[in-house]
This record gives structure tokens, sequence and C-alpha cells, in this order.
């Protein structure tokens, strides 16, 4: 035994070296030359989980604003913490015809996503709903552009998420109808609205203006308090929701969608609300309070601390210009998903090729590659799984960031590089 051991020893050292040579010169090729590398800074990690051994590196140790790359860290939680289902209310029965709710964040409730809404359902069956009061008010993300609030993008967290927390203003005959329908008292029109609409809301009220534009439909946030909560409840419903101080006291709960098809909008469509109310769904579940920071803090010191390089983590979303995170950083938390749900159902959520976020890209790798994408404005991302035409399962973390190009040619020659590993390996 101890004559073949050295020899197979030396056929592993050979193949990863010949391996790591080959990646080395397909980064070279594309997204390592020389005239682009000196327009912006990039990071790349390729690992073989089957040895456990970093295959290729590029300042892998460097930290890089990751955007929505951030997300793969949400998802993470989100599988780890929230079970099988969501949980959209706790409630107690006061009598026949009261009940008493708390919302959990769950931001599938009323979401135009998901027809069967079991809280509504629910909740018709009865004459007086009270609402706990939250008092929650930090609706947007600690470093978050002021300037994308009218974005549904950047649609606000809350407490009780209800249609996505954004109002949808539809221009068609000649009419501007609003969903949630609430929202119509609301609203004003201005001047002469012929061939679509823009709309405005000033930065601290609910009120907006609809006015001549381009667009057949808008998507605008609004402000998510307890009030316009309860306001948008008694509506929807037709009976009077009322807000309370009282808390709830029953452990009863009205459970909604699956977990997973909730993450699979997310990572297929980089949806920042779910991310968001991900992260707050858990601190509710764990800490019993909805706390951003507080359960960003708690995963780190736990679930995360074997993490090559601590990361500066802020938001569920990567809308945040302050997050921080290095490849191998991805690298670990790919190995955590994999390793503790499995491929297979990772592969349900994530997107491949010519879906989702990668839609127009990486045709000739569907089913072989599952990745997360990332964009913001000077920064192109992408980590996931790559499975190569030797049947190799390989794990990438690609961040680009000051860039001063379009996205789009950064990612074709990201695309070209992932590519190339998949086929010539």
């Amino acid at each position: 035994m101890k004559k073949l051991f050295i020899p197979i020893v030396l056929i592993t050292a050979l193949s990863s070296c010949s391996m790591t040579q080959k990646i080395n010169r397909e980064a070279k090729s594309t997204v390592l030359n020389k005239d682009q590398i000196t327009n912006y800074h990039m990071g790349i990690a390729v690992y073989d989980p089957e040895t456990s051994k970093m295959v290729y590196e590029y300042q892998a140790d460097k930290y890089f604003m990751p955007a929505s790359n951030t997300k793969l860290a949400s998802c993470y939680v989100a599988m780890k913490y929230l079970g099988d289902s969501l949980t959209g209310i706790q409630y107690e029965v006061v009598d026949g015809s009261t009940v008493k709710i708390r919302g959990m964040a769950d931001p599938t409730v009323m979401h135009p996503d998901f027809p069967n809404q079991p809280v509504y359902n629910f909740l018709k069956n009865y004459k007086n709903v009270e609402i706990e009061k939250t008092n929650f008010s930090s609706f947007l993300g600690n470093g978050w552009s002021w300037d994308d609030y009218p974005y549904s993008y950047a649609a606000p967290r809350s407490a009780f998420p209800m249609y996505g927390d954004y109002v949808t203003l539809k221009f068609d005959n000649n009419k501007v109808t609003t969903t949630p329908s609430w929202f119509r008292t609301k609203t004003t029109t201005e001047g002469n609205i012929t061939n679509g609409i823009t709309v405005t809301r000033p930065w601290s009220e609910n009120s907006f203006t609809v006015s001549g534009g381009k667009s057949k439909k808008v998507e605008y946030p609004f402000i998510p308090d307890d009030n316009t909560v309860a306001a948008l409840w008694t509506d929807v419903l037709g009976t009077q929701v009322k807000l309370t101080d009282t808390k709830v006291s029953s452990a009863n709960y009205v459970y909604t969608q699956p977990l997973d098809s909730m993450l699979a909008i997310m990572m297929h469509r980089s949806d920042n609300l779910f991310a968001e109310q991900s992260l707050l769904m858990v601190s509710d579940k764990l800490l019993g309070t909805l706390n951003t920071r507080q359960i960003i803090q708690k995963i780190l010191e736990t679930d995360f601390a074997g993490m090559p390089q601590k990361p500066r983590w802020v938001d569920g979303s990567g809308l945040s210009s302050y997050n921080l995170f290095t490849p191998k950083d991805f690298i670990f938390i790919l190995e955590k998903l994999k390793n503790e749900f499995g491929m297979e159902r990772l592969k349900v959520i994530l997107p491949t090729g010519g879906t989702g976020t990668l839609s127009s890209l990486y045709h000739e790798d569907t089913g072989k590659i599952f990745a997360k994408t990332g964009t913001i404005s000077g920064v192109v991302t992408l980590s996931g799984y790559l499975i190569t035409e030797k049947n190799k399962l390989l794990l990438f973390s690609v961040l680009v960031n000051n860039h001063n190009t379009a996205a789009q040619d950064v990612r074709k020659s990201v695309e070209k590089f992932l590519h190339a590993i998949r086929t010539k390996l």
C-alpha cells in the first residue's frame, strides 16, 4: 500500500496543478486581460469541494462590494432557520367574532406573485381584527441610497408587509387604476394624461401624484407604517381593523407559502424585499425582535464564525454600499449551502443559464451553472456552482468592482471565462 500511496498523491497534485494552470491561462485571456484590469478591480476564487482545495485564486482574500451576491448569505440563513413554510401571522382568538394578530415579516402576504393567500382566507372569517402595534421604523437599510426610494426594487422593509410594500398604478383605457385599491384616495392626477403616466410621492407621505408620462405601469413603494397596514386590511377585508397595544399571547400561527417558492423568486429575480424580510423573519424567530443588525451579528458569531475573512455585512439584499465580502467568503457560504441542503435543492432555487437574472447569459451552459448575480453602479458579481464536461463540481466567485464600462461587457467577459473552465477542464 505504501508503494501505491506516493504515486496517487503525485497524480492528484499534478492534476490540481494542471487545472490551476489551465484556469490561469483562461483568466488572462478573458477577465484578466491587461487592457481591462487597469480599469477595474477583480477577485476570483475557484474551489474543488471534492479535494477541499482552492484550485485557482486571484485576490481571493481581498474585500469587494458584493451587490446582490449578499443574497447568498441571506438565502443560507433562511434555509437554516425558517423551516419548510413561511409564517404569516401569530394570532389569538378573543371570541367568535374577534381575532388579535401579529405580523411576522412574511413578504408573501397579499403579494401578487402568490394567488393563494392563507392569511386573508383566515381573517375574512372574523368581523373584528386587531393588529398588534409594532412601531417598526427601520424601513430602509444602512447604506441604501435615498435616491432609490421611488423604485420598487428598494421597497421598504416592514413588520407586516403587504402587496410587496408597493402600489401598482396602471394607465389603461384612459383611466388610472391603483392596486391596492385603498390608495385611490391617496392619489391625485395632474394635467392631461394621454399616452402614459409618471408618478411621484413625497419622501415622508403616502400620497401619490400622477401626471403625463411614457409608462403604462408604475410600481411605487409606499411607507408600510402600522396605520397604513391597518387601513389596507380594513379595505381588503371590508371590516374594521384596529391597532392594539396588547400583545398576542397565544402560540397559534397561520402558515402561508413553502419557503423554497419564495427563495426561488428571491434568487431568480434578485428580489430585494424578499431578502430583507428573510433576515427579519429569522431575527423574529431567534431573537424575538425585528432587527437586521442584531441577527447579522448573531449569524457571524455562529454559523459564519469560520469565514476566511470576516465580512462587513449590513443588509439582506446587497443594496447597501457598505457590504464588503471576499471571494473566499462566498466559497465558504456556497459550500455550507451545498453540504447542508444539497445540490438538487439549490438547483431549483438558483437560476441557471437562460433563466432569471441569467436569462441573457450562459445559454450554452444551461443546467451546468447555478449562480447568483449582483449588479450596482460600478459592480458586477457572480458566485455559484459550475459542473464541468467531466461532471466535476466546482464552486466559484468572481467579484468585479469600480468598473467604468457597460456592465454587460463585464458580464460577457466573466461568461467567457466560466464557459472555458466548464468545457476545457
